[in-house]
């Protein structure tokens, strides 16, 4: 049994990767119930947190049926990060986690996220800080080093563990990579095969099939995986690698009309929780996913990126759906 503190995730979780206007409350649930084993919110600035901005506190928002929950949280100052810790904290979430993974041009320049793996003393500190500011368990994200010559993550992971955080998830390319080329997984798998490592490790990285999961548990050992990309549009994947994992068993791919379905019902729940124009806009970064492979689907989904209500996306869906 996989364990942070006292929440147990199961024998080898699959985790929701936190997605910048993707893992937003109707996403996380939609991927709760597919099976995903523990989700995380958007990340959220710390600064936005301390000001208490509008905008970051609604990401923070989750339900009770959510857990069990992280809220994930970036920053460079020391105070800034433990007060937006203590401020996420409010919430009562089952895990904060500090995003030190962000590859994103105008985080890094800040100095947040992998910009941070430039300063290894300074990530270490800050995230010292943050676990003695909060009660609750405190884990990272992060890469495996800035650049091809500097992947510190072996020893990093090991100095994070140290200062108390209690599991790391490490997504296998250097923040120089960005998302190209492929995932390296090895040195996740030095990370795991560390003596001295205790706390749960979970691999992250071109994990898009059930057969992948299982490849990396195989291979790698981690103690789980984290889903990202793949799940966009496509949070029946987390459905497909439970099932795989436990029975060897592949599921056959969900049917044209139940994909259909679940972007309707997706879009719907996202519009309980933000305004329409707000979920219109997220929803276009989610209908590739789910109308992948659905013959002749060109023309709908430039349909679907040009209409300005949910009632004409809905009309579109059926259209769709009945050929």
């Amino acid at each position: 049994m996989v364990k942070i503190r006292n929440i147990e995730l199961g024998e080898f979780p699959v985790l929701l990767a936190p997605m910048e206007e993707i893992t937003g409350v109707a996403f996380r649930k939609i991927c709760k119930d597919f099976g995903a084993d523990l989700v995380y919110t958007e990340f959220v600035a710390a600064d936005g947190l301390i000001r208490d901005v509008q905008k970051s506190t609604q990401k923070i928002d989750f339900q009770q049926d959510e857990r069990p929950i992280g809220i994930q949280i970036f920053g460079n100052n020391e105070l800034a990060m433990c007060r937006a810790a203590e401020v996420a904290a409010e919430q009562n979430p089952d895990i904060i986690d500090i995003n030190w993974g962000c590859p994103v041009k105008k985080i890094v320049k800040k100095g947040s996220g992998s910009g941070m793996l430039q300063e290894p003393e300074k990530l270490v500190k800050i995230t010292e800080a943050v676990v003695k500011s909060v009660k609750i368990p405190v884990t990272v994200k992060t890469r495996l080093g800035w650049d091809e010559g500097n992947k510190p993550i072996v020893t990093l992971s090991e100095q994070l563990q140290d200062v108390g955080i209690e599991a790391i998830t490490i997504h296998g390319r250097t923040r120089a990579q960005l998302y190209s080329g492929t995932a390296d997984w090895t040195l996740i798998g030095k990370v795991k095969e560390n003596p001295r490592m205790k706390i749960p490790v979970f691999g992250n990285g071109d994990v898009n099939s059930p057969e992948k999961a299982l490849e990396m548990k195989q291979k790698y050992g981690v103690d789980g995986v984290m889903i990202g990309r793949a799940s966009i549009g496509n949070p029946f994947i987390f459905r497909e690698i439970r099932h795989y994992l436990e029975t060897g068993q592949l599921l056959p791919p969900p049917t044209i009309h139940e994909r259909i379905e679940l972007c309707k019902t997706h879009l719907l729940n996202e519009i309980l929780y933000k305004n329409e124009r707000a979920a219109l806009l997220e929803m276009r970064r989610q209908y590739s996913g789910y109308l992948k492979n659905i013959p002749n689907v060109k023309p709908f989904r430039i349909q679907l990126m040009e209409v300005g209500d949910a009632d004409s996306v809905v009309a579109i869906l059926e259209r769709l759906k009945n050929g």
